[in-house]
């Protein structure tokens, strides 16, 4: 048997293919396990060789200490790929920095060896992987691989070769690639390479595709008293795989039922909600379905700092939103209000519109303006031109071009935005701040990643409250899915924390037109 040649060549440029940095629906892999402890040529037999694609490292670089006792493999096909993207000022670059800084610590070390590789802590390895055509000619699974994929040069040929390599090297553990580019997965699948999606970061189905609230089953005598009362206590086996904060349907019968919120004790408690809440100067609002009742409970709550929201188009989660953030800032709970979405991608510059930041932004934050406008519409003419009118009693004729153009109607929140108690703002540039007692609401919250999620999740500071809105369904970021995005992420680990709820939207109140298309296209 050969040995493996650890030696690095000089790293070239090799262009990239655009299949390489995307990411498509995934193939779903069979669950890994931990192993017990066995005998020697058992441990060979249940471990992996798993090799990471270019795609999964980028979308998270702490991935390679997450594989337990198998061996994780980075070709160096995969290290000239991660040099073209080290040097973007994006959440891409930050974390293809962030995977050389840790393979050069890893390698660093005294007595580290790329072919023995170096231990992770879950028991298995870290290896670097080298792929040489010359050295490999005289394999036939290396030549029936070149057969079907003749061109040598593409840097997911070598990546799927380098695989193949490491599966004939070492016969007694499987080798599997590890990618989210479902070409290379087909690819891989056409040479007989076994391969898997990332599922480290992703939630369960279920947990993305029912949006109806759990039903609670009670007697009618105890269904009165939390009515009455407005908390209820419930034996642990009926609360069974509730989490803090989550909201239910308490039942007695079919027609007999009140929503309620598991807190901290092990109580059900009463929706705590004015009938409606209104916008400084504006609009009133008010809950029109059960779901909107218990979304505006987690948002007016001033003992939750974090709110997520799943819900289809037309359900009301922005103007919710936003609604509960201007109530509460004029109540004086919060200094002021901040809302934005991302950019996708989230670390793009936004150099190729015209104008301002605010300009720049406008079109991707037209939807917050939108319900601005809506919870605080105009009313009347803009003070300067109604002067103009009354002084000379009659409308003023703008018919040359020396005539100066009537000032520009002020918004009744234009006030607000110049005083900054509303803060609409670039998302991609908030890494480094740190934002005290604001009401922070965050649209579109499903374009982000996990780490993207983190990192706005981290500026929080004491007495702010974070939402998180967003629809796993309608997905524009190549990089992650309806179960790997900031936004599920977030509240697949945040959960049946005392700061934290979750609610979901599923009916429509846009229109009946929004709510048909949206069941049925």
């Amino acid at each position: 048997m050969n040995h493996y040649d650890p030696s690095l060549a000089p790293l070239s440029e090799t262009a990239i293919p655009l299949s390489r940095v995307t990411s498509e629906p995934r193939l779903e892999p069979r669950k890994r396990r931990p192993q017990k402890k066995a005998s020697t040529s058992a441990v060979q037999t249940q471990t992996k060789n798993f090799v990471l694609d270019t795609n999964v490292l980028l979308h998270d670089p702490t991935c390679i200490h997450r594989f337990a006792e198998h061996h994780v493999w980075i070709p160096v096909d995969v290290l000239a790929e991660l040099d073209r993207f080290k040097n973007e000022q994006s959440e891409r670059g930050a974390n293809a920095r962030a995977v050389h800084r840790s393979l050069r610590t890893a390698f660093g070390e005294a007595g580290a060896c790329v072919t023995t590789g170096v231990p992770t802590p879950g028991g298995g390895s870290l290896r670097l992987a080298v792929y040489d055509p010359q050295e490999e000619a005289g394999s036939g699974i290396l030549q029936r691989f070149h057969r079907i994929l003749p061109d040598a040069d593409r840097v997911d040929h070598r990546i799927l070769a380098a695989g193949l390599s490491i599966r004939s090297r070492d016969p007694q553990r499987p080798a599997v690639l590890i990618t989210k580019d479902l070409n290379m997965q087909l690819k891989a699948i056409a040479v007989g390479l076994a391969c898997e999606d990332y599922l480290n970061d992703k939630v369960e189905a279920k947990d993305v595709e029912s949006y109806e609230l759990r039903r609670i089953e009670v007697h009618p005598h105890e269904l009165q008293r939390f009515a009455s009362c407005g908390e209820l206590a419930l034996e642990p086996d009926r609360m069974r795989h509730l989490v803090l904060n989550e909201y239910v349907l308490l039942c007695a019968g079919e027609r007999k039922t009140i929503p309620a919120r598991l807190v901290t004790g092990g109580l059900f408690r009463h929706l705590r909600i004015p009938e409606v809440i209104h916008a400084p100067r504006g609009a009133s609002i008010k809950p029109m379905n059960l779901g909107q009742q218990c979304f505006l409970d987690a948002l007016l709550d001033p003992d939750i700092a974090l709110v997520t929201c799943y819900g289809q188009a037309g359900t009301g989660k922005t103007l919710l939103a936003v609604a509960a953030g201007l109530h509460m800032v004029l109540g004086k709970q919060f200094n002021g209000m901040t809302v934005s979405r991302p950019v996708v991608a989230m670390g793009d510059t936004l150099g190729f519109l015209p104008g301002t930041l605010d300009e720049k932004m406008r079109p991707w934050l037209q939807p917050i303006y939108d319900a601005l406008d809506l919870l605080m519409p105009m009313t009347g003419m803009h003070p300067e031109n109604e002067h103009t009118f009354k002084k000379s009693g009659k409308k003023p004729k703008y018919e040359t071009a020396h005539t100066p153009s009537p000032p520009a109607a002020k918004r009744p929140y234009d006030h607000m935005l110049e005083q900054g108690i509303i803060e609409i703002e670039a998302l991609c540039y908030i890494r480094g701040r740190s934002i005290p007692r604001r009401f922070f609401v965050l649209d579109e919250a499903q374009q982000l990643t996990p780490l993207e999620a983190k990192t706005v999740i981290t500026r929080m500071s004491k007495g702010s409250k974070l939402v998180l809105i967003g629809d796993p369904a309608q997905i524009d970021n190549p990089y992650v899915d309806s179960r790997s995005n900031g936004l599920v992420y977030t509240r697949n680990r945040m959960k049946n924390q005392a700061l934290t709820a979750h609610v979901s939207l599923s009916k429509g109140e846009r229109s009946p037109l929004a709510e048909i298309s949206a069941q049925l296209m």
